[in-house]
C-alpha cells in the first residue's frame, strides 16, 4: 500500500522550517565567511562595552585599538597567550574537553569557577555575543566555535583573538596595549612582557600590567615557564 502524502498543513510547516533553518545559516555564517578574509570593523563586546560607557556617562571613555597581521605580532606575545589560555590550541577543533571536564567537577564540589573556554571560544563569543552568562548564549558560543573552526586555519583564530582581547578598560588587541603598557609596537615585546600581558586577560579591567598584584607575579611566572615547555613548535603548528 502506497505511503500516505503528507497533509498540506504539514507540508507547508515543513518548507517554513527549512527556509528558516536556511536562513539561520545564511545570517550566520556570512559574517563568519566574511571576517575569515576581512578584519571585523568592532566586536559585540566592544559595542557591548560602549554602550555601557554612554548609559553611565563616562565622558572620557574611549576605545583604543589598532589592528596589526600576526606577522607583527612577537612570537613571544602569541606563545605566551597560548600558554596561558590554550595550551591545546594548535590540536582541538575548538573545545577542551579535558578542562570542561575539570571545570564542571570543581563546580560540583563547590570548589573555584575557573573557566574552560578555548581561544576559539573567547574569539566566538567577543565577536558575536554577550557577556551574560547564559544556556542560550553557552549553545550559541558552542555553534560560532563550530563554523570559527570549520571556516578559519587556527592561524586566523589567534590572530582575530589577538587583536580584539581586552587588555583593560576600553584597551582592545595587542597592540594598543604594548604602545600603551610598554612604549613599543605588539612585535617588539619581549617574553617578560608578553607574560605580563597575557597574565591580565582573566580580568583585565582589574589587573593591571604596569602594577601586578603578587598573585598576578606568580602568574607571570607560571606564564613564562609553560611558553619555555611549549616552544616554537607550538607556533609551528598554527601557522602560518
Amino acid at each position: 500500500m502506497p505511503a500516505a502524502a503528507p497533509s498540506p498543513g504539514r507540508a507547508r510547516v515543513r518548507r517554513w522550517v527549512v527556509r528558516l533553518a536556511l536562513s539561520w545559516l545564511a545570517v550566520t555564517l556570512g559574517p563568519v565567511v566574511l571576517f575569515r578574509f576581512v578584519d571585523p570593523p568592532t566586536t559585540a563586546f566592544i559595542l557591548e562595552r560602549r554602550w555601557e560607557a554612554l548609559s553611565q556617562q563616562q565622558a572620557r571613555f574611549a576605545v583604543r585599538q589598532q589592528w596589526v597581521p600576526l606577522s607583527k605580532v612577537s612570537p613571544h606575545l602569541r606563545l605566551a597567550v597560548i600558554a596561558a589560555e590554550d595550551q591545546k590550541f594548535p590540536g582541538h577543533f575548538g573545545f577542551d574537553v579535558e578542562a570542561i571536564e575539570d571545570a564542571l567537577e570543581d563546580r560540583l564540589e563547590g570548589k573555584s569557577k575557573r573557566g574552560a573556554s578555548t581561544l576559539t571560544q573567547q574569539v566566538a563569543k567577543n565577536l558575536f555575543l554577550w557577556p551574560a552568562r547564559s544556556f542560550v548564549r553557552k549553545g550559541l558560543e558552542a555553534y560560532f566555535t563550530v563554523l570559527l573552526e570549520a571556516c578559519w586555519p587556527k592561524w586566523r583564530i589567534l590572530e582575530v583573538h589577538l587583536n580584539v582581547a581586552e587588555f583593560g578598560d576600553g584597551v582592545y588587541g595587542v597592540e594598543a596595549a604594548s604602545r600603551l603598557n610598554f612604549g613599543v609596537p605588539a612585535s617588539a615585546v619581549g617574553p617578560h612582557e608578553a607574560a605580563l600581558l597575557a597574565a591580565v586577560l582573566p580580568n583585565p579591567r582589574a589587573r593591571k600590567v604596569t602594577a601586578p598584584t603578587p598573585a598576578v607575579a606568580q602568574r607571570v611566572r607560571w606564564i613564562e615557564d609553560q611558553a619555555r615547555r611549549l616552544g616554537p613548535d607550538t607556533l609551528s603548528r598554527v601557522g602560518p
